[in-house]
């Protein structure tokens, strides 16, 4: 194994997800050297639920058309065009986006195995970018005038790093005083099932919002090809409290749970139980520093009700991206300087992530959400209106105000 190489680039990604290639694609032909380093091969597998938001494809647009259509076209995927939540009470609610009157960009599943591998595709072969697969980050060392990385093979020396090495990023670690909260740290488990009964094979996902599960909550995703991604989700601090084995609790919620068991009474599962870890965006944390910057999981830009992160990591690529490009212009990678980066993730996005932490919040409160369902299943107006909330930020500002539901007791 050689360790003594030591290769010089301008910058240096630590991750081939989604934030890394992203941002790796937005500095391609910029006249930047660019290192991309990742612990796998691909096409390789990523623990998650699979849903891909609209903001997803709406970032795709903003990159290149070309690069949504390309997904489209060649991704395989479920469309998503709606929503059934499931109430503490078993009670459902469907939001069809379908409706002419509150159009919305549908969404999709697709297995991360299949979307990361399509964007890490976009990269390969561009002169630029030299990727080095396989390659586990052990060491960086942060110089006045340079940044140091060591892999198990080689070492690299740039600029600046990027971390967009996932919710066990190692950038994050070395780099940061970045702590993991319970409070605002999410444990999950997925297993991917074929022949699960009721599946809504055309254009729905299923959140069950379990009393023993709040403020998280159950999924089962419909997938091409008659499988599904079947998980829970669940914040750590009450996994902590609450001595859940997540494991144990997603296979006794599938083989006793009344409401679900009848549907896996065929079903097949087709990998061992997997768990992941979701760092949540429900407080800020430092996204940069001298000579690096945090993306994606790693900055915990992950949306706190949803769990889903991969909108916000294409996000912080383009971002990191545009900044990058700044401070080479500027020759300034200190910092001072990339504090500027922190200000503008948190400009487009701590909103959308402070009301998604309220509504998280609300979900320890059962009463509230089967209150809500309740009300939207006698009510059209009412449905219509939550239906709005789920795509219109301001909106769901209303949901932490008690003048809400004084209004919708009377309405």
């Amino acid at each position: 194994m050689n360790t003594t190489k030591h290769d010089d680039f301008d910058v240096i990604i630590v991750g081939a997800g989604p934030a890394g290639c992203i941002c790796a694609l937005q500095l391609a032909g910029k006249g930047l050297k660019i290192a991309l380093i990742e612990r796998a091969v691909f096409p390789r597998d990523k623990i998650c639920g699979d849903a891909l938001s609209p903001d997803v494809i709406n970032q795709l647009k903003l990159i290149d058309v070309s690069l949504s259509q390309g997904f489209l076209q060649s991704v395989r995927k479920k469309d998503v065009n709606s929503i059934r939540f499931v109430a503490p009470n078993y009670k459902h609610l469907d939001f069809h986006f379908t409706n002419p009157n509150h159009p919305a960009s549908a969404g999709y599943i697709a297995k991360r195995l299949d979307f990361d591998n399509f964007l890490f595709n976009q990269i390969k072969g561009l002169g630029d970018i030299t990727i080095f697969e396989d390659h586990q980050v052990e060491q960086l060392e942060n110089l006045e005038n340079e940044v140091l990385v060591r892999t198990d093979k080689r070492r690299f020396s740039a600029s600046i790093v990027v971390g967009a090495d996932g919710a066990q990023s190692v950038v994050n670690r070395q780099l940061t005083n970045n702590k993991v909260d319970r409070d605002h740290y999410c444990a999950g488990v997925r297993q991917y099932f074929e022949g699960i009964d009721e599946l809504h094979q055309t254009d729905c996902i299923e959140l069950h919002f379990y009393k023993e599960l709040l403020p998280g909550y159950f999924w089962i995703f419909s997938l091409p090809n008659g499988q599904a991604n079947v998980g829970i989700g669940m914040l750590s601090s009450e996994v902590s409290r609450q001595k859940i084995n997540l494991k144990e609790k997603l296979t006794d919620i599938i083989q006793h749970h009344l409401h679900v068991k009848h549907r896996f009474k065929d079903a097949k599962p087709l990998e061992a139980i997997q768990g992941f870890g979701l760092p949540i965006g429900s407080r800020k944390v430092a996204c940069s520093g001298h000579r690096f910057l945090l993306l994606g999981d790693a900055a915990s830009l992950i949306d706190p009700f949803t769990g889903e992160g991969i909108g916000n990591a294409i996000r912080s690529g383009r971002i990191a991206a545009d900044h990058l490009l700044k401070a080479f212009e500027q020759k300034r990678f200190d910092a001072d300087f990339n504090i500027r980066y922190d200000r503008e993730i948190y400009r487009r996005m701590w909103t959308e992530l402070r009301v998604s932490r309220s509504m998280q919040k609300m979900l320890k409160y059962p009463g509230i959400f089967n209150f809500l369902v309740n009300k939207a299943q006698k009510n059209e107006s009412v449905r219509t209106l939550l239906t709005s909330m789920l795509n219109n930020t301001d909106l769901r500002k209303e949901l932490r105000k008690p003048s809400f539901y004084t209004k919708l007791i009377f309405k």
